[in-house]
């Protein structure tokens, strides 16, 4: 009787609560709250500033059909006037110099026979001449050859015609020899050509519509 009477006691003990979790103070901040918030207009000025970058771009508009014909025909005329007069002056023979000329491939010598001479207006001429003589190739190919525009490709192709030029002389020509010197001050020339008026030149006649980026 007594085991029976003390079963009841342990099957319907009551269960002890819980303990509830504190809650945490509203002072303290969470991780989300941490962040700052973004701005409401950062988003409409992000894309002004891309409206704006892709606007400045897209103003570089081509010329016109007409007159981009035009600069290119006339370009190709200075062109042809430009490789007769380069011909007679480089391909002319010269019997009288036979003697003085000579075969240079070091480069620099030329150069410093030039220096050496006790005239000053005559180192000036022939340096000065050969630089002259490259500036029309660094204005007038990129316009002529827009598939040439570029520093790198200006100056390989003057490198090359004015190679030509050189063998030319030195194998065909009396009086005239190869220098490796007058193609590095042709060369020289055509670079501050394209840099000073040749480049902004092939820029206006080739410019080329940019899309807008999104």
């Amino acid at each position: 009787m007594a085991r029976a009477a003390l079963r009841p006691r342990t099957l319907f003990r009551p269960r002890a609560a819980k303990p509830e979790k504190p809650a945490p103070p509203p002072t303290e901040p969470t991780k989300q709250s941490a962040k700052p918030a973004a701005p409401k207009n950062a988003k409409h000025t992000k894309n002004t500033k891309n409206t704006t970058k892709s606007s400045s771009r897209a103003e570089r508009r081509p010329l016109p059909f007409p007159l981009r014909l035009l600069a290119m025909l006339f370009a190709f005329v200075f062109m042809v006037a430009f490789a007769v007069a380069l011909a007679r002056l480089t391909l002319e023979p010269s019997p009288a110099s036979v003697k003085l000329v000579h075969t240079n491939l070091h480069p620099g010598d030329s150069l410093r026979a030039y220096l050496d001479q006790p005239a000053l207006r005559d180192a000036v001429k022939q340096i000065g001449g050969n630089v002259l003589l490259g500036v029309p190739f660094g204005i007038l190919v990129p316009v002529v050859a827009p598939r040439a525009r570029g520093v790198l490709r200006v100056l390989l192709l003057t490198a090359a015609v004015m190679l030509l030029v050189e063998f030319a002389q030195g194998a065909l020509v009396t009086g005239r020899a190869f220098d490796i010197d007058d193609v590095i001050l042709n060369t020289t020339g055509a670079l501050l050509g394209y840099l000073l008026l040749g480049r902004r030149v092939s820029r206006a006649v080739h410019a080329r519509e940019r899309r807008l980026r999104r």
